[in-house]
């Protein structure tokens, strides 16, 4: 099986190199960032599509720098938006099966119950509308399904338990959103999700949530993140923290207040949530692994 990987330097997508490398040995895989491939240029894309001819195009690649994207509409709609439709075309014309991730961000966050994929879409942001508009692109063709996904985190890049780490390293106290909550997902299991979808003799198309197992606020997320890194050896004392509303820390992007999601659909499909506490243990022993 040949399989196109774009957004390669990201959580998902080093996740998703690590597992194929490890567990699966039929995956010729071609994993590409912006430096090999810049997939907002649709000649590019139908030259390399052309060229490998995967069976299989999985889009990793997002921009998801949330508050940035408010000043930079442009920037955001390149690459959620049009790359989307590129890669959806060359798929398209190759028979390439598309597997596109999305987020939570495509709701608006005012509800009490976990958002169902049938829920009317209604994004607050920038980045939201822009991630929902890219759905739109690679759902015009029928032969792709759609991940939505919230609160990545991983050993790799920029994500909240990393800042959460550093900052319990260097201050005393901490001020924590808790009127914010959600379900953490670690990128290992998206890439797992990814892998069962595209091995599935009848692959499911259309749009799918997956996100851990669990939901929690902001604050009880780090919470869990520190007791955890105290009890590894990555962190000799508990910081302080203190719970504070959404108000007390304003942000160019608006984020949704209930970004809770649920996984019963995928689930009847064969493709189960795990419990995102125990990943972040994984992660942190990781982590410790890797420091010099």
């Amino acid at each position: 099986m040949r399989v196109l990987l774009t957004g390669a330097t990201g959580q998902v997508g080093t996740c998703f190199q690590d597992l194929a490398k490890a567990n699966y040995p039929q995956i010729t895989l071609l994993a590409t960032d912006r430096s090999q491939l810049d997939i907002t240029d649709a000649a590019a894309v139908e030259h390399l599509v052309g060229q490998f001819q995967p069976d299989i195009i999985v889009n990793a690649a997002a921009y998801t720098a949330v508050d940035r994207a408010e000043s930079d509409p442009e920037g955001a709609w390149s690459v959620n938006v049009q790359a989307v439709e590129n890669l959806a075309l060359a798929a398209q014309r190759h028979q390439a099966f598309l597997v596109h991730i999305s987020t939570d961000y495509v709701f608006n966050g005012e509800s009490n119950k976990p958002w169902v994929e049938e829920h009317p879409c209604d994004p607050q942001s920038v980045y939201g509308s822009t991630k929902l508009a890219g759905e739109k692109a690679a759902l015009a063709y029928g032969q792709s399904v759609i991940l939505r996904t919230s609160w990545v985190f991983s050993e790799y890049g920029n994500n909240f338990l990393k800042t959460m780490l550093r900052l319990g390293k260097e201050r005393p106290g901490l001020s924590i959103i808790d009127d914010q909550r959600g379900c953490p997902t670690y990128a290992g299991d998206i890439a797992e999700a990814v892998m069962q979808i595209i091995f599935t003799d009848s692959r499911p198309v259309g749009v799918y949530h997956y996100s851990g197992s669990g939901e929690v606020s902001w604050f009880g997320f780090a919470k869990a993140i520190l007791q955890k890194a105290c009890a590894v050896g990555l962190l000799e004392k508990m910081p302080e923290l203190t719970p504070i509303p959404t108000t007390q820390f304003p942000t160019p992007a608006k984020r949704p207040k209930y970004s809770v999601m649920s996984t019963d659909k995928i689930a009847r499909a064969g493709i189960k949530p795990a419990d995102w506490l125990p990943r972040v243990e994984l992660v942190l022993q990781k982590l410790k692994t890797s420091l010099p």
